[in-house]
């Protein structure tokens, strides 16, 4: 068994970010555990063709470490992929890593005060623990009756199997979220005939992309400055567009008129038009940016079907409408685990409490970060700190800076643990979906991902990030039960 001061946990966006900025903190008694055997998360594993982040690259990347080599406006995966990978080298992470390390336990040991955890690569205790699994890491796939029955081919968009070949088949898309209108048009010509099986339409605006010039990332690269006032221009503009979301939903009327163009524009057929035309407030569910995707289904070899699946056959889809549709490939693009997330189901606090259980009634954490009951936990991207209008890695950055003063207090004071107080936890959930009344997310008219069982938004962070970055600047001990009672770290080694 080991016993590192610090176990972070993932190795995206937060779980390297966590890892660099421990170090730059003088922090060097860590360990991160990756359940993989590279870094990455969402970017390493999803790989499906056209994979590509919907936030401009300037903005999708560490404020503390530009890059000036990024090919387009939009990122593709791969680039992103390496881009976390090159971070983790450049920083001095890797040696920190422990590769095929999945976590698949982590209880608090009031005796200790500390973390006893235990992963698939061996055992592990730690004074703090910080979770950075993200929300988008493990695939959400839907219980349709007879499924297990299908003698087809059957993958998520996010374990994309590469060594099926789609050609000449016949592909049921399962999903018109994020990641279906990428994948979509880069295997409609391969395919021989593909059905799309739409639930709800998604809103569509244009994508404006376009690929770097060699100049703009010289310039780039031998004044930063330039890059960095760049990524200031995007991030102001896309803070802007919160005022539509969660301040005036009346505002969302404009970019409706633009959505609605763009599908008159690229989808000539009244009939298909009509069931690609949503009918709720734009915003309500994720706008998906694409210059793709209607043209994809209006070819000759793609159906668009919205009648309810009833249920799976050995090489077939039934739907309520009692039609049998023959397919040889089943694709579920149908997102993630994100308001049930695993992870919850992993940790428990002080009397074995489990966080599942703890989260019954709803997720909920003070400033999305630190969870009643649950000793120096620490999740990052935890429970209202998605976004739906800018970059998740800003979010990030807030947090890992709340962290890192909190462990600087922690080291200052001779402090051995902190723990959110219940009351400031539900005072601090209170406000937060108080505000979210307001927002479209919840006016919109629509069901979506953000929402849990009980119809609440426990994802989307409904203020601008520039408040957040305010809320999490400074650690607030007075929020905190504070226990001065370290352990000896040698007693606890033995």
């Amino acid at each position: 068994m080991r016993h590192p001061d610090v176990v972070v946990v993932g190795t995206g966006f937060s779980g390297i970010g966590a890892a660099i900025r421990l170090k730059q903190q003088g922090f060097d008694d860590f360990v991160v555990l990756e359940r993989a055997h590279d870094v990455g998360g969402t970017w390493r594993d999803n790989t499906y063709p056209g994979c590509t982040c919907d936030v401009p690259s300037h903005l999708y990347s560490f404020s503390f470490e530009p890059n000036p080599r990024w090919s387009h406006s939009f990122s593709r995966q791969g680039e992103i992929w390496e881009y976390l990978r090159t971070c983790a080298r450049r920083h001095g992470v890797m040696p920190h890593i422990r590769f095929g390390h999945e976590l698949v336990s982590a209880a608090w040991d009031d005796e200790l005060d500390r973390w006893r955890i235990e992963t698939t690569g061996g055992h592990f205790t730690a004074r703090v623990l910080v979770t950075g699994v993200g929300a988008l890491s493990e695939p959400s796939v839907p219980s349709i009756p007879g499924i297990e029955t299908f003698r087809g081919t059957v993958f998520h968009s996010a374990s994309w199997n590469h060594d099926h070949d789609l050609a000449g088949e016949r592909v049921a898309v399962i999903g018109t979220g994020a990641s279906a209108i990428q994948f979509v048009p880069e295997i409609q010509p391969r395919v021989g005939r593909l059905l799309l099986f739409q639930r709800t339409p998604p809103w569509v605006v244009p994508r404006r992309d376009r690929r770097l010039r060699a100049f703009e990332q010289r310039l780039y690269r031998v004044a930063p400055a330039v890059q960095r006032l760049a990524r200031l221009g995007i991030y102001w503009g896309r803070e802007a567009m919160f005022v539509g979301f969660g301040i005036d939903t009346r505002l969302q009327r404009g970019p409706e008129r633009m959505a609605r163009r763009h599908l008159r524009r690229q989808v000539p057929d009244r009939t298909l038009r009509k069931k690609l035309t949503p009918d709720y407030t734009i915003g309500c569910k994720r706008i998906l940016l694409s210059n793709d995707y209607y043209p994809a289904l209006a070819q000759p070899n793609v159906e668009v079907i919205t009648d309810r699946i009833q249920e799976v056959r050995e090489h077939s889809i039934v739907t309520a409408d009692s039609v049998e549709h023959e397919i040889d490939t089943i694709i579920f693009g149908t997102g993630f685990h994100v308001t049930d997330m695993p992870a919850a189901k992993r940790l428990r606090g002080r009397g074995g409490v489990l966080l599942a259980d703890a989260w019954r009634d709803g997720m909920g954490a003070y400033r999305g970060t630190t969870i009643a009951g649950f000793p120096n936990l620490f999740m990052l991207v935890g429970p209202n700190t998605g976004l739906a209008h800018t970059s998740l890695v800003f979010m990030i950055e807030c947090q890992i800076a709340y962290v890192m003063d909190c462990l600087r207090y922690m080291r200052r004071s001779r402090v051995a643990t902190v723990e959110v107080k219940p009351e400031v936890q539900a005072r601090y959930c209170d406000d937060v979906h108080a505000r979210m009344q307001r927002t479209v997310w919840v006016t919109g008219g629509c069901v979506s991902w953000y929402l849990d069982a009980a119809g609440r938004n426990t994802t989307l962070w409904p203020n601008f990030t520039w408040r957040f970055r305010q809320l999490t600047r400074r650690f607030d001990p007075q929020s905190y039960l504070v226990n001065a009672g370290a352990r000896d770290r040698e007693a606890v080694a033995a």
